[in-house]
Formats: structure tokens, sequence, C-alpha cells
């Protein structure tokens, strides 16, 4: 092991392999936090930047050749959603946008009146923020709440005003059938007034958006204009963001109604959206862990190689990345997937809602009432097997290998062997999924709650009661971020960051980190003020693929750093692992977890240098890199702390809930694709 020089954190080592590196005064680490901090690491005159203009903006002066983080949430829903605690404060996509750029808007309590009494501000703006509310009930929200609309009267539209529950429970019962119809007695005819009524509302989510992008040079804040497709076959999940690239966007959205799967949707969108009238889109799946195994490939399509080829191909183009944390839980990984081989990962355990073996009462509905059974039977969480499952939404039904990133990923490779293209090629992103309109609120000290009835620490300890669709109380958490690396804080700049998936998630914390790889990056590169230029240079980024070999025998190498989240009250870095999964000789799925860096005191940035010994050159694999912290309070310690001893519920000492989170980021994967195997790159974004 080589040792390494540190200045200024004691007791950090690094852990495997090759070389690293920590905190240096005179090193590459502590060159690059500093660039990640500032706006420009490289000018560049706007005759040589590179990067694809869909509309017409002034240059930003804080264009990056080698790249900036930006934090951002693109997955927010406000009261134009039917399901959303925005409903009681009344906040709107305009609120959720002057919540991100940092300004107060109004929020829980609420008055005697019903009015919201107090206010709530971001700890910090984000850089950017697609609003995405759900696209299948706009028009009969509208309809419902509308007086004097065509169906305000109606005995639907009466009892759907009642209770905020019940109408929530009335309207999701539509999406949770393999072949979704509108309600006739609400809607009309083929859906039609309902599709008339969601037109104003789609307009105004659209202004909203234009209003909120800044295009004036300092490129202050981008805001995306977005939607989500929310499917619950089963009451499995089945949901996908669909953000646009611009302006250039459908008279409405394409919903579960109109498209039911996930190629129907991608076909659907082409044909309204279609990119030679300037319209681009692309598609973000969220919450594979409640999915029961509906998010696995293939769905409703041939199982011919040519179908599934012709999937594959369509799947990297329209949908590169996938979010892998919010505000109902985990989706990196499960420990105990028979099919995986590989020493368990205590990490999978962090914020999850799904574990093998474990037995609990799940919440039913009771479709008599409309309410939920809180007291129904044990079961045990077990694997899916062949098939699918249900009541995913609800905490409960089998598991599959597609349910989570790390495993998902590696059925893709296996895919990959069989077809030649990977339908499982996913970078990937985090978010809060608010219900309240608080993009970025994630903050384990100061949470809020995210749905309703979440308003105050005795509520947020409660089971959740509107519904166990949304993983509420208790087992929720306050959600992550999206981070890119972009040239720029616009538009364009973003989205060709998400289609070549150099994008990353975290926890909560604005860590950064990045993640190379090559076949000859020298043994000393952290301590190298041109660490980024040769990461770029000589190897590919988070997102891309390893080159072919240059010989028989070499064997890659990877530059992992992290940087520390700079608020004055987040915690240094503890670790960086690399998480590699590979395909062997025999077709058995494999997972390694390897700690490349530590520093058991903290550090500000964390670096290595490492070669994979390992490899083997016939084997598909991928590689990420996951950045921690130290284990710190969870929220829920924070609410028990808030409450008055009498009043603390069970659960504040019963040991049934943690009481410390390790917060990280996770990269987007790097691929290694033997070459005989694969039929050729796929489409991504450009070098912008």
């Amino acid at each position: 092991m080589r040792r390494i020089r540190v200045v200024a954190v004691l007791g950090a080592a690094c852990l495997l392999s090759y070389g690293c590196g920590q905190n240096g005064k005179d090193s590459a680490a502590t060159e690059l936090a500093s660039a990640t901090e500032n706006s420009a690491i490289t000018d560049a005159p706007i005759s040589e930047r590179r990067l694809l203009h869909t509309e017409e903006r002034a240059p930003c002066l804080d264009y990056t050749p080698l790249r900036k983080p930006l934090f951002g949430d693109v997955h927010v829903h406000t009261s134009y959603s039917f399901d959303a605690a925005a409903n009681t404060t009344g906040a709107t996509p305009e609120d959720a946008h002057r919540f991100a750029k940092g300004q107060p808007i109004p929020f829980w309590p609420l008055d005697a009146a019903g009015k919201p009494a107090g206010e709530f501000r971001i700890d910090r703006p984000l850089d950017f923020l697609a609003v995405t509310e759900h696209g299948e009930f706009l028009g009969e929200r509208a309809l419902c709440r509308t007086a004097g609309s065509a169906s305000y009267d109606t005995p639907f539209c009466v009892a759907y005003r009642a209770d905020e529950r019940q109408g929530t429970v009335m309207l999701a019962q539509a999406i949770s059938s393999e072949a979704p119809a509108r309600f006739e007695a609400l809607c009309g005819t083929h859906g039609s007034l309902c599709l008339a009524a969601a037109r104003s509302p789609w307009q105004r989510i659209v202004e909203a958006a234009e209003a909120a992008y800044d295009r004036s040079e300092q490129c202050a804040f981008t805001s995306f204009i977005a939607y989500e497709h929310t499917g619950t076959p089963g009451t499995s999940n089945y949901h996908r963001n669909v953000i646009f690239r611009n302006a250039k966007v459908p008279d409405l959205p394409v919903s579960y109604f109109e498209a039911p799967l996930d190629s129907q949707l991608w076909a659907a969108l082409d044909a309204v959206c279609r990119e030679e009238d300037g319209c681009a889109y692309l598609t973000i799946p969220h919450n594979t862990n409640l999915a029961n195994g509906r998010m696995a490939p293939y769905r409703g399509i041939e199982q011919t190689a040519q179908a599934r080829q012709a999937y594959a191909a369509t799947r990297q183009r329209r949908e590169p990345i996938v979010e892998i944390f919010q505000h109902k839980g985990a989706s990196e990984c499960i420990n105990g997937l028979s099919a995986v081989l590989g020493a368990p990962d205590e990490l999978c355990n962090v914020e999850a809602v799904r574990e093998i073996g474990r037995r609990e009462s799940y919440p039913v509905l009771d479709p008599a009432s409309g309410g939920l059974d809180l007291d129904a039977e044990f079961i045990e969480t077990v694997e899916c097997g062949d098939g699918v499952g249900e009541q995913g939404m609800v905490g409960a039904g089998c598991v599959d290998e597609t349910d989570f990133m790390r495993s998902a990923l590696l059925v893709g490779l296996q895919e990959e062997q069989d077809i030649g293209l990977n339908p499982v090629k996913l970078g990937i992103v985090a978010a809060t999924d608010t219900h309240a309109a608080t993009p970025g609120a994630v903050l384990e000290e100061d949470y809020r709650g995210h749905i309703s009835g979440e308003a105050t620490p005795s509520e947020r300890m409660q089971p959740a009661m509107l519904t166990a669709v949304l993983t509420a109380g208790p087992q929720g958490n306050p959600g992550g971020l999206a981070g890119v690396w972009a040239v720029e804080n616009s538009r364009d700049a973003i989205f060709e960051a998400m289609l070549r998936r150099e994008v990353f998630g975290t926890s909560g914390p604005r860590i950064k980190p990045r993640f190379f790889a090559g076949w000859d990056y020298p043994e000393d590169l952290c301590d190298s003020p041109d660490l980024v230029q040769q990461g770029y240079a000589n190897g590919t980024h988070m997102g891309g693929d390893l080159s072919p070999a240059p010989t028989g025998n070499a064997k890659p190498v990877f530059i992992a750093f992290a940087a520390r989240d700079p608020a004055e009250s987040a915690r240094p870095l503890r670790e960086l692992q690399i998480i590699k999964g590979w395909i062997d000789a025999d077709g058995r799925m494999h997972n390694e977890v390897r700690t490349v860096a530590a520093a058991d005191a903290g550090a500000e940035t964390l670096c290595a240098v490492v070669r994979d010994d390992a490899f083997q050159p016939n084997e598909p694999a991928y590689y990420y890199l996951r950045a921690l912290q130290p284990p710190t309070p969870r929220w829920s310690s924070f609410d028990c702390q808030r409450l008055a001893e009498a009043e603390r519920p069970e659960i504040c000492s019963d040991g049934s809930l943690p009481n410390t989170v390790v917060e990280m980021a996770w990269t987007s994967p790097i691929w290694f694709r033997p070459q005989e195997r694969a039929l050729g790159a796929e489409p991504g974004g450009t070098d912008g």
C-alpha cells in the first residue's frame, strides 16, 4: 500500500490499491475542491463553446469547459397534483419556483380559517428545478374544484371535495388498472371533458416554468417544463417523470390513460414532441423499490431478439437516468437476492422500506370504505421469481432484481450479452418527491414533512393516514437532490448532461463526486493540478463507457474524488467506495463494494486512483462511486426530541427506528462492454 501525505486530516488512510490523497495543500484535491465552489474553472470564448443551443438566450457568463456541479430537484408536486399536501396550503408551481430560489412561501400550520399561518424557506437556493405535477388528473381536479364547471355538481365531484383523503383515493383507483380508463360520469365520452379542462392548468404550469427561467447572462436558475406519468397497476409503482428540454412542448401531457406501458409512452411522446419541430424530452423512472418487478424491461412487447433490441435502443435514447433516492425510500440495493452473488452491504438498509425476509403488518386498502386497514396480517417480503407482484405502493408484495438499481444494472449486462444492447443502462439522480411545493427541503434537522398529515412532529411520528402509497410517517425521509456536471446553468447544458448520464444523486447534502475511468492514469494523479483535464482526456466520465482495452492484460484505472458539502453545518466525508457489478464467464451476477479511501476523523476531500486487478476482459461490468459522511442524527430523532417526553410515541424509544442516518452521494456508473458482444455505442449528449 502506498503511503500518503496528509496535511489537514489525521488518521486518514487509503485502503485499496494504487494511490490516493486527501486534503494536501499542494494537491489536486484541494484545487479541485476549490474549483467546484467557483463559477468558472476556465473561461472560453463564445465562438469556442461546445453546446447545442435549442432556444434563444443570452450566453452564460459562467460557462465552464471542465463542467461545474449543479444541484436541483426533478420531482416536485404542488396543489396542481391530485394527491398533494399543497392543496391545504394552496401552494402553486410559482411558489415551488420561489422556494427553490430561496424565497419563503406560506406553509403549515394552518390557522382557524384553514389558511397557512407559517412560512418555510430552503437553507440554500437550488440551481435548477422541474415541477412534475401528475399528468393524469389535471382536468379532473379542475372540473371538481372550479365552481360552475360542467362537472362541479356531479355526485362524483361532491364526494371528491368532501374529504381530501377520500378524493385522492377516488381518483387513484382509476390508475391502479393495467387498462386504465377515465371516469365517464366525470369526464364524459372518451374523457373529452377532462382533456379539455386539463389544458388550462397545463398552460399555467408551462408559464410558471417559463417565468422562472433565468435567460440572462447570469444564468442563476434553470426551470424545466415537466410532468409525472403516474401508473400504479396492481398498486405497484410504475411512475416516470417526463422532462422537456425547452419550451417546445405538447399541448397536453401524455398520461397513463393514453400510454399504460413505457414503450407506449415513448411512442406517444415521439408523436407529439417531434425533434424536427424542436421538441425533445427524456423520462426518469422513480421508486423502483415499490415496483414489484414491473419496472423490468420488455413489458407488453414481443419477446423476440429484434423487438428487445428495438426496445433497448429506444430506452437508452429516451430514458438515460433513474431516480435512486427520495422520500419514499432508497432504490439503490437490497440484500438477500438469490440471483446476485456478493457479501451483504449494510448501507443497502439506509432508508430502506423493503427488506427481504422482513415480516411486517402492511396497511391494505379497503375497497368498501376507501380507507386503510392498518391491522392487516403479517406478510413476509419474498422474491418475485417469475412474473410480477402487487401492493408495492403500500410497501407490500414481492421484490425483484429490477426493483433496485444495483441488481437491475446486472440484468442489463446479462441482456446485453444476449441481444447486444443494454436495456437497463441508467445514470443516477435523486429527488425529494415533495408534495408540499418545497423542492430541495432535505435537511434532517429541519424536516417539515412532504405530504398531508405531516405538519407537526407528532403527526410525522404517526403512521401515514392519507394513504400508505406515499410511504410517509416515520418510514419516510426528507429525500435527496439531483446533481449534474454541466458547462453552464442552462436548460440545454443540464439536459445534455442528463443525456450523457454525467449526473449524480445525493441523499441531501451537496457532496460533489467525480468519477473517471481509463487505462493509463498515473498513480500520483490525485497530486496533479490537472486531474480533471486528464480524467476527460485519457478516459471517460461517470455515465460513459470504457474504451476497449489497449492490450490483453490491461486493467482499468479509476479516479475517485469527492468534496464535502461546503455548508458550515454539513459533515466532512468519511469514505469513498467503488461498487462493481459484473457477469462472470458462467453468466452469474456479482456485486462487490470496495472501500478505496477513508478518513476516520473526516476530510474536506477524498481522492484515490484505483486499479481493478480482478478485471477480466471477457466479463461485462459496471462501476460507480459512493461517497459517505459519518452517521448523523436522523430527522425522527430531532422530532422526538422536540416533543415533550410525555407526548413521545412509543416508536421514539422502542428501537424500531434508527437514531442515525448515513448521508451519501452516488455517481452514475461507468460500463465496460466486451466488444465481441456489443452492437455499438449508444446515443447520448454532446460534449457540452
